[in-house]
Parts: structure tokens; C-alpha cells; sequence
């Protein structure tokens, strides 16, 4: 999950609220020191971190609803105001004419090209006519860098390996591409710190490309040097929007996340990973919701929409619910999670899962694993696959020389499917009673030690 440690900081906060007999000032103090120490920690600003407890503490003197308790209330705080913090509400791209045009700018080592890449097939996965534009004059690599990644996802590159200037590129093919797309990425050049080469580069592009969006591509790991950096380009191009990358792999994201309050320009994407699909319209409220541990549905619904055909849905959802599938079952659901992210991602998005500790290899189901299972599978009967708890020792030995792998993969296989349909079949009642928001925190904290007890048998 991305910012784990921050997530499992806030989670650590809450729990103190719910095992508290009492909601009192004490406990409010302490709340707030937690909430606090979690977030600097985490590099988030440190006038930004105070000005939220503040909010916490004046907010936690409302009068309590009669329907709900004051700890119920106070969590409820918690998660309106993180949420206040990080933006409130969603600010997606608005890509209402033909072409919108859209300008990353950020330093070298932000991720510019590859998010230009991860914009262009999220656009064009929604039905856009996407066209990628490369100015970058000064990397070598960038140039074959997006045109792969344009050929790869099937969308239009522009460049021009002999041009001079960022803004020769652009203009060389400006009428070209205002006749032909929906939407237009244009992808600039970087430096190690924003010089006055840079500034001179950009306001040139910036008057020629004339973008609807200026957007900075900034990584998670900068911490509150984040904030600096989004001042500088935000007076050079006005900033209208930031895209957060690398944020999974860093305990420092809190001061990228909060880097959009200096330049009041909303965080419009996250970047969740190295693929080409691993980008993520930021939800405040959905990523709050993440970080502590009430999961997020809706994104797994649509992550979900986008991994399996829809004529299979209703199929495989079934058959996921009741835990009543076989090996290729296991196998089609295994591919089309994969699309989805990893199984710890996709538990991550499950209300109440997150603390979920299970076994390393119930969960992290690579590519190569999955080759060797084809290879096993192949080399199975119809009845053994449809029926895999006939499969005994001596057809253990057939499979293993006929599939050219080991008695050791073969059982893999066969323990990765036991403990699948063991999950699905525990996760069947709460999955229901989570969507329809019938899960209470008892049931959940229940249901997740049963769970944790059985999967580790």
C-alpha cells in the first residue's frame, strides 16, 4: 500500500480512540501528538501539520450527534479534516475540447516521461484521441524512451532528435496535432535544480505551447524540499495541477502531498507504481479512507472493470464470492488481478484489510510463478484441474514429468489454490455485509483474527 508507514502510524492513532473508555481532553492531546508525530515523520509541512491539530482539537468541542458516539464522532474528526487537508474534494483533468493541451514540467529524475506515457493510455483507455510530444532537447534516452512507451500502449509520438530548442519541436508539428487529437502531452526536458537555463527553456515552451493544464510531476521521496520546488515552477508557469509519482515505495510522501497548498493547485494523479497502468486519479477521500484502514471500494470496483471483460464479470465475481472455483479459475483470476496490481494493493482497498497479515505467498503471485503454473496445468487432466483435490502423490510425479518442473512447484500450485479457496470462502459474508455497509468495527476486527488464525494452519 503506498505510504504504508504513515497509514500504519494513523491506524495505530485510531485504535487508541476505539479501546478508549473515555473521550477526554487527555485523550484528545494525545490523539493530536500522534496524528502529529505520524505526519512530520512523514515530511508533511510543519505549519500545515500544526494548523490540522489545531482544527482537531477546536472541532473535537462540537456537540456529538445523538446517533453516533463520541469516539465514532472523533474518528469521524479525524478523517473529515486529513481529508480538508489533502484537497477535500477530487480534481480530475478537465479534457472538455478539442485538443486540451497538457504540459509536464519538473526536474530531472521526477518520472515526467514515464507519467506522460501512464496520462496517455488512461486517456485513451476512456475513448481519447491521445498524441505524445517529446521536447525534451537535452536527455538522449528521453526521445526513445516515450516513443516506446507511445508505440507500446498504441498512441502517436511527436519528436525531433535534431532540433535545438524544446519550442522548435512543438512548433514543427502545432498544426498537425490540433487538427488530429482530443489531447496533446507535451513532455519537457529537466535539470537537477530549476537554473535560470531551465526557467528561460520553459517560459520560451510555455508561450509557444500556450497548455490549458501546466502540470508538475513531482516525486514522493523529496519530502519538504517538495514545497520549494512547487513555488519555483508554480512562479515560472503557474502550476494548475501536481501528479505525485513514486509514492509506493516511500516513507516520505507527506511533504510532496502537502507541497499543492503553497501553489493552490490540486493534486490530479498518483503514481502507484512502475507500469504503465499504475496510475491513480487522487480521491482525497478515498486515500484517506486507505490510510486508515476503511479501504476503498469504489477504486477496486474500477480497477476491477478495467482487469476483467465484462462478459465475464458477473461469472467470475460469483465464483470469487463463494470460493467454488478450480484451477483455471485460480489461474484466470490470478492474470487478471495481476493487471489489477499486487494482491497486497488489492487487499489494501478491501474495508478492514489492511492490517491483514497473511502469508507472503498468498499474495505475491509473480509472472514467472505464473508461467510455471501453465506449464502445470497443462500437463493436468480436465478432471484434475476442475477437480484439484484428487490430485495424489503418484499424480504429482506424472504432472511433474510431464510439465518439465518439480514436485515442489507442483504442490505450490495446489497449496496456493487450497489457501485461495479457504480466503474467498472466510471473505464471502464479510465482502457482502462491507458493500453494503452492513460491517460493523467488531465484526471486522472478529472476522480478521478468524481469518489470520485459519490462514496460518
Amino acid at each position: 500500500m503506498v505510504l504504508d508507514k504513515l497509514g500504519s502510524s494513523l491506524r495505530g492513532t485510531l485504535d487508541k480512540i476505539k479501546s478508549a473508555i473515555f473521550v477526554d481532553d487527555k485523550l484528545i492531546n494525545e490523539l493530536v501528538k500522534d496524528l502529529q508525530r505520524a505526519l512530520l515523520q512523514s515530511d508533511t509541512n510543519v505549519q500545515l501539520v500544526f494548523k490540522l491539530g489545531k482544527a482537531i482539537k477546536e472541532r473535537s468541542k462540537e456537540e456529538t450527534p445523538k446517533s453516533i458516539s463520541k469516539r465514532d464522532h472523533l474518528i469521524k474528526i479525524v478523517y473529515e479534516e486529513l481529508t480538508t487537508f489533502l484537497g477535500e474534494e477530487t480534481s480530475e483533468l478537465k479534457i472538455d475540447k478539442s485538443p486540451t493541451i497538457l504540459m509536464l514540467v519538473g526536474l530531472f529524475g521526477a518520472g515526467k516521461t514515464t507519467t506522460a506515457g501512464k496520462l496517455a493510455n488512461f486517456y485513451k483507455k476512456r475513448g481519447k484521441k491521445v498524441a505524445v510530444v517529446q521536447t525534451d532537447t537535452w536527455r538522449p534516452a528521453a526521445y526513445e524512451q516515450l516513443e516506446q512507451t507511445a508505440k507500446s500502449i498504441n498512441v502517436d509520438f511527436y519528436g525531433d532528435k535534431e532540433a535545438k530548442t524544446p519550442e522548435s519541436v512543438y512548433n514543427k508539428y502545432k498544426v498537425a496535432l490540433k487538427e488530429k487529437y482530443d489531447l496533446i502531452i507535451v513532455d519537457t526536458a529537466g535539470r537537477d535544480a530549476l537554473s535560470d537555463e531551465l526557467v528561460t527553456e520553459l517560459e520560451a515552451l510555455h508561450t509557444a505551447v500556450q497548455a490549458d493544464e501546466k502540470i508538475l510531476v513531482i516525486q514522493a521521496d523529496l519530502g519538504q524540499a517538495a514545497q520549494k520546488q512547487a513555488q519555483m515552477f508554480h512562479d515560472v508557469v503557474k502550476v494548475t495541477g501536481v501528479i505525485v509519482t513514486k509514492i509506493e515505495g516511500t516513507a516520505k510522501g507527506g511533504g510532496a502531498l502537502s507541497a499543492c497548498a503553497v501553489t493552490g493547485a490540486p493534486i490530479k494523479f498518483i503514481g502507484v507504481g512502475e507500469k504503465v497502468d499504475d496510475l491513480e486519479v487522487f480521491h482525497p477521500k478515498r486515500f484517506v479512507g486507505q490510510l486508515l484502514g476503511m479501504g476503498d471500494l469504489e477504486t477496486l470496483l474500477e480497477k476491477a472493470s478495467e482487469a476483467f471483460k465484462m462478459e465475464n464479470a458477473e461469472d467470475m465475481a460469483g465464483r470469487f464470492m463463494k470460493g467454488n472455483f478450480n484451477l483455471n479459475d485460480l489461474y484466470g483470476q490470478m492474470e487478471s488481478m495481476k493487471k489489477m496490481g499486487s494482491f497486497q494493493k488489492i487487499m489494501g482497498l478491501i474495508p478492514g484489510m489492511s492490517n491483514l497479515k497473511l502469508p507472503k505467498e498468498a499474495l505475491d503471485v509473480q509472472e514467472g510463478k505464473l508461467k510455471k503454473w501453465k506449464f502445470i496445468m497443462d500437463s493436468m487432466t480436465n478432471n484434475e484441474k476442475e477437480n484439484p483435490d484428487t490430485i495424489n502423490p503418484n499424480r504429482i510425479d506424472r504432472i511433474v514429468a510431464g510439465s518439465g518442473t518439480s514436485t515442489r512447484q507442483v504442490r505450490e500450485l495446489l497449496k496456493q489454490y487450497r489457501q485461495s479457496k479457504k480466503m474467498m470462502k472466510m471473505m464471502k459474508g464479510s465482502m457482502g455485509d462491507m458493500a453494503g455497509g452492513k460491517a460493523d468495527d467488531k465484526k471486522m476486527q472478529k472476522m480478521m483474527a478468524k481469518m489470520q488464525r485459519k490462514m496460518k494452519r
